[in-house]
């Protein structure tokens, strides 16, 4: 690529691996010293008294590594971005911390998905797939939509990171796809941002499989929902690609968190429950309670994510068979997500 040199490139991710990697072991020691410890009850899946906040590790590193393609590699620095991700983490590391009231939170969220939008644009258009059609939604609702869009990713993102290695799992496979994205359509800090993401997550996994050494925590996961949730935004800054597509390619590379999400509070509002308490109903959670391992789930996850995610760009950037193969893959495997969710365990 012309951007940035393959050595820089590589060093550049190498370092964002292993600042990764032996920042959680530093962490970890660090966080068993204060006592900061998550303490397994009935909404559980786990039960051994465990570090968790180490997705702080994740914001460094990745925050650190945005300020050095920007003033290192010359790309450009949206300050929305980092200014709304340190509000994100900020609050998110205090809930960690002291348990923050929901209402708190939400605040920083909207507050944080406004300064980015702010920076980056909004989407005053939608794409429509299959049927190849853009649907203007105007600048209010586009706002109001891409404000929505960030605020709920960044905290279904939140409930999903239940067990061993699924969040940062996730993050890896759609950050790898959005930098293959970026890499074939020529959007330079799209692919390094993401790349940074990818390898700084695949640092903290190695700690966080199962049996994890240490949670992730808020701070992490919601940081990570942020950013997947900024991307495509940021992308569409630098991209001749038609940028209604660019919240489909969002959704697609993160559906498998986004369907279990919506078909697990779905079933909750249909039942008259509480949405906004926390529950162990999700489909991932119910697969643990009837006794899948937790590296089990996540690799079902992870290889569902990873297979959608790359028949997808294959029919972006190629035209023929792969589009017919996205779209069955979709459906089968939704399906097949949706069966382990409502099947019952004989």
């Amino acid at each position: 690529m012309n951007f940035a040199s393959v050595t820089s490139v590589i060093i550049l991710f190498s370092a964002a691996f292993f600042a990764s990697l032996f920042g959680v072991t530093f962490f970890t020691r660090w966080s068993l010293s204060r006592g900061l410890l998550d303490v397994p009850n009935e909404r559980s899946s786990h039960t051994m008294l465990t570090p968790r906040g180490g997705g702080l590790v994740i914001v460094v590193v990745c925050l650190i590594g945005y300020l050095v393609i920007g003033f290192g590699l010359g790309m450009p620095i949206f300050w929305g971005y980092f200014i709304g991700a340190l509000l994100v983490a900020g609050i998110s590391w205090l809930d960690d911390l002291y348990s923050l009231p929901f209402w708190s939170r939400l605040i920083v969220h909207v507050t944080a998905a406004v300064v980015l939008v702010r920076d980056t644009g909004f989407w005053s258009e939608l794409a429509i797939p299959l049927i190849s059609i853009d649907i203007a939604i105007g600048k209010v609702f586009g706002l109001v939509f891409t404000v929505v869009w960030v605020v709920w990713l960044l905290n279904a993102y939140n409930f999903m990171d239940g067990i061993d290695g699924i969040a940062a799992l996730q993050a890896i496979v759609s950050c790898v796809a959005w930098a293959v994205l970026a890499s074939v359509l020529n959007m330079p800090s799209a692919f390094l941002l993401s790349g940074i993401v990818a390898c700084s997550s695949a640092g903290f996994l190695i700690h966080n499989w199962q049996p994890a050494k240490i949670f992730m925590g808020d701070v992490g996961s919601a940081f990570l929902g942020f950013t997947l949730a900024a991307m495509p935004l940021l992308a569409g800054t630098e991209t001749r690609l038609e940028t209604p597509i660019l919240p489909v390619l969002a959704v697609l590379f993160v559906w498998f968190f986004v369907f279990d999400t919506v078909f697990t509070l779905t079933r909750r509002l249909l039942s008259g429950k509480r949405i906004w308490e926390a529950h162990r109903e999700h489909i991932y959670q119910k697969l643990i309670i009837e006794g899948k391992g937790h590296s089990t789930v996540s690799l079902i996850y992870g290889f569902a994510s990873a297979i959608l995610s790359g028949l997808v760009i294959l029919a972006i950037v190629s035209a023929g068979i792969f589009h017919s193969l996205a779209l069955f893959s979709f459906v089968l495997l939704t399906l097949l997500i949706t069966y382990l969710g409502i099947r019952k365990k004989r």
